[in-house]
This record gives structure tokens, sequence and C-alpha cells, in this order.
């Protein structure tokens, strides 16, 4: 919160900081409201097969071509691929189900729909990102029908916490003027694709800014500043919490979240 600014700005506000708990502020400088929910480590590269954290060697951009046939990537520091950050899988989901390869409810296609869709006993379907020859791990890069379930319980998570906590005020997305994406994404976050999965509201995209690793940001500021580190303090004491553990309005909004994007289209316009 420190970092993103809300706190001082008159601006109706929401940060969203997508991690392993994703923890979701609403506000202004005369109010704020939090609450955190547990996503799951998957974007940080936990629970992915080939997940890994936004470092050299991380494939951070995709895009998935030719119903399925050709990716093109970008890889951290432009290094054969080793694995696949959180901002490289938003991308993933977005281009499978844009091209067909999985379904509304992130099912794969059998495979046959593409050469990369194939059928493996640990973990049923798969879809190879790169090959053994284009990686500095000498193995297929895939992502597992596993993979892709992981993924949609965490987005489905962080969507649902944000609507539960927007309507605990009797608002909307669209009564937004700011939004602030947060998390350890590396450079890259690609804002049409986390909300055509459903991670993100559909609302303007110049109402969004990612920020990068906006708790490491504060955490410097804090430690460099005691005038900072005394604000953190004042955050935390106007902060009202809402626990989501005992909503049982959460539960709601995250069923309604397990697909792509919602189960209901009219919450996103643009993906329709």
């Amino acid at each position: 919160m420190l970092a993103s600014g809300i706190y001082r700005s008159p601006e109706l506000s929401m940060l969203i900081d997508v991690g392993t708990n994703g923890e979701i502020v609403i506000g202004n400088e005369e109010w704020l409201m939090c609450c955190s929910a547990s996503a799951g480590p998957a974007f940080e590269g936990g629970e992915v097969k080939f997940g890994m954290r936004a470092t050299r060697g991380a494939i951070e951009k995709v895009r998935v071509l030719e119903g399925g046939e050709v990716v093109e990537m970008v890889v951290i520091a432009d290094e054969k691929p080793r694995g696949i950050c959180g901002s490289g899988l938003i991308d993933v989901i977005a281009e499978l189900r844009r091209q067909g390869v999985t379904d509304r409810t992130a099912k794969f296609s059998e495979p046959g729909y593409c050469s990369r869709l194939r059928r493996v006993d640990d973990d049923g379907i798969e879809f190879v990102l790169a090959y053994s020859d284009e990686t500095a791990i000498e193995r297929d890069i895939v992502i597992t029908q596993p993979d892709i379930n992981n993924l949609v319980r965490s987005k489905a998570a962080v969507y649902a916490g944000a609507s539960v906590l927007i309507k605990s005020m009797d608002l909307s997305f669209d009564d937004l003027e700011r939004v602030f994406i947060a998390g350890g994404f590396g450079n890259y976050l690609d804002l049409p694709a986390a909300i055509s999965i459903g991670l993100l509201p559909d609302i303007p995209l110049h109402k969004i800014s990612f920020i990068g690793n906006s708790s490491l940001s504060g955490a410097k500021l804090a430690i460099l500043s005691g005038e900072a580190f005394a604000e953190v303090e004042r955050i935390a004491q106007k902060m009202t919490y809402i626990d989501l553990s005992s909503n049982n309005q959460f539960m709601d909004e995250y069923s309604s979240a397990l697909f792509l994007p919602h189960t209901n289209l009219e919450l996103f316009p643009s993906v329709r």
C-alpha cells in the first residue's frame, strides 16, 4: 500500500497483489478496506510442472498461432528457456483458449486438434511449449492439464476476492478510477490476457497499471526511511479487513469464476 500510494489519493482505487495470497485493497485517502484470497502459488511458479520465478531463462511472454501449431515466446535474459513464470502462464491460458486448444471450462481439446497436444500417462493431456532441442534443460517444456487447473483456481480466487470486496461497499468495478496490479511477474504482464482469462475485471485498460513487486518496493521504502515506516503503521491503523474464510458470498463468487473467463459473460463484454 505504501508503494502504490492509494492511501493518499482522492481517486477510488483498487490494488490487487497476485501471489500465493492474493492481497486486495480498495479505497482512497479517506477509507481503506482489504481482504486476502488464498490463491496458491501457481502464478509464482509453484504447482506448475515447469513453473519458475521471473528469473533468467523464464518464459515471460507467449503467443500461440495457427490453431496451436506455432508458439512464439520471449525469455528473460534472451536465453534458451528453462521454465515459465507468472506472466507467461497468464499468456498461455489466454492464448490456448483463443486458439481453441482449451474450452471455457479450461479443459484441453483431444490430441489431434494440433500436433503440440499429446496424451501422457501421468498428467492426461499436455501441450508442448518448447521442444527439448529448443530448451536449456534438454527436456520438452509443457503445460499439463493439472497445471491449467491450478492456474484457473488461482485466478478464480483472486477475482472472487476482488468481487466480494467491491460488492461489500455497494460498488462495482465500473466505479473504480484506478486499478494497480502488483506481483513478482518480472518486467512483463499482458493486461488484456489477464482480463481474457478472468483474472482481472473487464474495465478500460487506461485505468489499469502494473506496478511490479510492490511488496518489495514498499519494504525498501520502509527500511530506508523512518517517515515511510511510520506511514506503514498509519496505513494499517486505518484499514478495515474482511475475512473471506467466513464469507459465504466468496464461495459463490469463486465457483462462478472457475471458467474462462467466467460463468457470466456479461461481466466480460470485451472477451464475449
